[in-house]
């Protein structure tokens, strides 16, 4: 059974950092390509950040550039989002996703996770 879980979400202020973490199984973890996503309340989900399955490759969205930082660990089967400087503008519900291809689309990722969610006040 594959499960990807997602932690790590909070509460902060505008200027505030968190770091997500997603935990993936019962697949191989290595071998996809891993990705975020996001959505705001009344919002379509929107690519966030990915990467390849040997971390190598970096895609980010250009309004978290910068500031948001994507990584992985094989070893752990864990995906992480460092996100540092966040604005109100960041507040949504954080997922993680599993493809076989490294694309920003996200209907090309098999496998997703519930979701975090992460509040940024003004």
């Amino acid at each position: 059974q594959v499960q990807l879980v997602e932690s790590g979400g909070g509460s902060v202020q505008a200027g505030g950092r968190l770091r997500l973490s997603c935990v993936g199984s019962g697949y191989s973890f290595g071998q996809y390509a891993m990705g975020w996503f996001r959505q705001a309340p009344g919002r379509d989900r929107e690519f966030v950040s990915s990467l390849d399955f040997g971390g190598a490759i970096t895609y980010y969205a250009d309004s978290v550039k910068g500031r948001f930082t994507i990584s992985r660990d094989n070893f752990k089967n864990t995906l992480f989002l460092q996100m540092n400087d966040l604005t109100p503008e960041d507040t949504g519900l954080y997922f993680c996703a599993a493809g076989e291809v490294h694309t920003r689309t996200q209907t090309e990722y098999k496998y997703w996770g519930q979701g975090t969610q992460v509040t940024v006040s003004s």
